[in-house]
């Protein structure tokens, strides 16, 4: 018997067959798209370039949060399962499900106060918390037990790294993701845009590229200075929207930096993709800890809020 069950979400855009495992639930996202409402499946109905050639085509996909009667069902089954159970919840800089997860849950634990249920809020978004996923399966088939895999989650979600390089900012801007001041000049200065994911869980812009190739030199020079000398195995997660020969570069140029990098590649999923558009190239790696380079007020901030925590 699983000491441990996981709940995860589609928006960590991880291979399916990566997470189809004894004991672990999927909660999948809602896109709409012009034929009605689709729900991602990790690409087992479709493929990531129908999706994207779609894009292309003129399709606009929005998204939506996780439903509520779909957090009850899952919670529910956890907690009748009598397996302790951690949830695993894409960033709440980026969609309101994690503080809807969190109402449910208290519901039910107000009947259920003996259940263990454990949500995190990993602050990452896509194949970045798809590393932290990845790993969490691993540190769980290990043996941890649930409580101690959401204090595992909730330290090691500052310690994945990402950058990714966008084709340009008008899906995100559509989405309300960016300010449309911030994508109006990207567009005027022709770069493309290079974005990473802030300790909030918000995206951040962190440079920009003149043509893609240089984008994508910029993704390894970011990845030799800030990946971690030790840590959870040399895993990189190298991820793209349907630009198969840019992620194949971008492997390439990183197996030089390092022959014995385990890279896992990953399709950018529907939700995400919605938000992003076609083009997008990833690099996810296990880096230092990120709240150390919060400016020195913030760290003081930090620092004033815990106290009056305690």
């Amino acid at each position: 018997m699983q000491r441990c069950n996981l709940i995860l979400d589609s928006c960590c855009d991880l291979p399916f067959e990566v997470i189809d495992k004894p004991g672990i639930e999927l909660l999948r996202f809602p896109y709409i798209m012009s034929d009605g409402e689709h729900l991602d499946d990790l690409y087992q109905t479709t493929s990531a370039h129908d999706f994207y050639q779609a894009m292309r085509d003129g399709e606009e996909p929005t998204t939506a949060q996780v439903a509520v009667p779909v957090f009850q069902e899952a919670f529910g089954r956890a907690i009748e399962s009598g397996v302790p159970t951690v949830y695993l919840s894409f960033t709440s800089g980026l969609s309101g499900s994690f503080d809807v997860a969190c109402l449910v849950r208290d519901q039910l634990l107000a009947e259920h106060p003996e259940a263990e249920l454990y949500l995190v809020d990993t602050l990452q978004a896509s194949v970045a918390e798809g590393l932290l996923v990845y790993e969490a399966i691993q540190q769980r088939d290990k043996g941890l037990t649930a409580r101690e895999l959401a204090e595992w989650a909730s330290e090691a979600r500052f310690f994945v790294d990402a950058e990714f390089m966008v084709e340009d900012l008008e899906s995100l801007r559509r989405g309300g993701r960016i300010p449309g001041s911030v994508a109006y000049a990207g567009s005027k200065l022709d770069v493309k845009p290079l974005l990473t994911i802030a300790t909030d869980g918000k995206l951040s812009l962190s440079g920009v590229a003149r043509g893609r190739k240089k984008g994508i030199k910029q993704l390894v020079e970011y990845y030799q200075r800030r990946v971690a000398k030790e840590g959870p195995g040399r895993c990189v997660v190298v991820a793209h929207a349907d630009c198969q020969k840019d992620a194949d570069r971008l492997k390439e140029m990183l197996a030089r930096l390092d022959e014995s990098i385990l890279f896992l590649e990953c399709d950018i999923g529907p939700v995400i993709g919605s938000h992003v558009g076609p083009g997008m190239i990833a690099v996810v790696f296990w880096g230092s800890d990120r709240r150390e380079e919060l400016s020195v007020a913030d760290r003081i901030a930090r620092k004033v809020k815990g106290t009056s925590e305690d």
